[in-house]
């Protein structure tokens, strides 16, 4: 006798009923599952080698992602529930940790300054400048940094053209004083965004100022006690600056470039051989929550998990703001809704382009901290595995649109109409006045 298996068709009335209320409740479950983790759901993969790793950050909004993916279980859902992540004070901190490895009481990878796995697979920036082979394997963010002026130069009105500093700074040093340039570590995004930003306007950041190296975490503070006229940091720290009526905006990073890469998500070279499948499952967390904190109705939410106190410890309202696109600058100009927020995902945010570590190295060149005939493609083929990314993205089931067809952005065009086509350095270094060799 052949057995009927029931279905909603078979089944009677009243138990149809149920059934089709149930599954418009999974429907509906499912749905929520989508707006909160864009993704979808997780589609099973290869068993991660290991269910730990440690992942270093700095108290900074684009850590974000790591912080979400740990809070939200992200790391546990695609098979690493063992992830920690842990707060480093400072890139010099986050560099040495990252030399010890998890393994030593150190850390496997970490929220870093796209730049430094490169100084650091170079042994330029390491101990007895011995090199430690690095990845960089996703990008964390676009924008939202800034550059902070003391209120002292707020009647200059020194903005995006920073030329306005430079009469005022000049008559500074002739009086014996010295003019400090704060950033965060010594080749990273921050120093060659203030050194840029400098150099467009005449002002030479090797001869004119003295640039010094302050934890991002302590930037609000050395300025309150007069220790730096200027510094370049990521949020939340311009905007707790505004609100504490210390200094203010002379620009955001955004304003410099527009949609330009900032931190990277770096992982020892080591670790991702040993542990493939880890790496994998490790980057479809924070591609999960890249997504998350892109979404707008999700920013509140975010800017109150962020600034817990055993994550950054600061108040919401010197977050979110700025996480929206809102700037008080702190000089009487304030904008609302612009496009300057901190993009996670949008437009390839987590997806690293060679071409952006391309741009990346040649600044380094221009200022000095690798040599003019360095072969910035080898060297950006050594560091940049967005192979990974891809593999991991693709079995996501991150849609096809979203996923570059090419590591090249192509030319990118600054602020100051400079061009740097990725393939010819050389002439984006030939264009510029105001280098080291200069």
């Amino acid at each position: 006798m052949t057995k009927r298996i029931a279905t909603a068709t078979t089944l009677p009335q009243a138990t149809r009923r149920n059934f089709l209320k149930q599954a418009a409740a999974t429907a509906a479950l499912l749905a929520a599952a989508r707006k909160l983790l864009p993704s979808g759901a997780y589609a099973a993969t290869a068993t991660p080698e290991v269910t730990a790793a440690k992942l270093g950050f700095i108290a900074l909004t684009d850590a974000a992602a790591l912080i979400i993916a740990k809070e939200k279980g992200l790391f546990e859902k695609h098979g690493m529930p063992d992830v920690e992540v842990l707060k480093q004070a400072s890139w010099g901190a986050t560099r040495d940790n990252l030399v010890l490895g998890g393994e030593a009481n150190g850390i496997d990878g970490a929220h870093i300054l796209t730049p430094m796995p490169y100084l650091m697979h170079t042994g330029k920036v390491t101990q007895n400048n011995q090199p430690l082979p690095m990845s960089i394997v996703a990008r964390l963010n676009y924008d939202c940094q800034a550059i902070s002026v003391a209120q002292e130069y707020a009647e200059t009105g020194v903005g995006l053209d920073s030329s306005k500093l430079k009469e005022v700074f000049a008559r500074k040093k002739a009086e014996g004083k010295e003019v400090k340039a704060a950033m965060t570590f010594p080749g990273g995004t921050h120093d060659l965004w203030i050194r840029y930003w400098l150099a467009a306007g005449g002002i030479d950041p090797d001869k004119d100022v003295s640039t010094i190296v302050v934890p991002p975490p302590q930037m609000v503070a050395n300025m309150k006690v007069g220790n730096m006229d200027v510094f370049c940091v990521g949020e939340p720290w311009n905007e707790q600056l505004v609100n504490q009526g210390i200094g203010f905006t002379a620009a955001t990073t955004g304003e410099l470039w527009k949609g330009h890469p900032e931190k990277a998500l770096g992982l020892r070279a080591e670790f991702i051989e040993k542990n493939p499948n880890a790496v994998k499952a490790i980057l479809m967390a924070v591609m999960e929550a890249q997504q998350w904190c892109d979404a707008m109705e999700n920013k509140e939410e975010m800017a109150g998990i962020i600034g817990k106190r055993q994550w950054m410890n600061v108040p919401t309202a010197d977050i979110i703001g700025r996480l929206k696109g809102d700037i008080n600058y702190g000089n009487g100009h304030t904008v609302t809704g612009t496009d300057l927020y901190m993009k996670f995902w949008k437009d390839g945010a987590s997806y690293p382009f060679k071409s952006h570590d391309a741009w990346f190295l040649a600044e380094n060149i221009r200022w000095g901290k690798f040599a003019p005939d360095t072969d910035i493609k080898a060297l950006v083929d050594q560091v940049n595995r967005e192979d990974l990314w891809r593999e991991a993205a693709k079995e996501l089931g991150v849609a096809a649109a979203d996923i570059p067809a090419s590591p090249s952005r192509g030319v990118e065009t600054f602020f100051d109409g400079k061009i740097f086509d990725p393939e010819n350095p050389s002439a984006y270094l030939d264009s510029l006045s105001i280098k080291a060799s200069s």
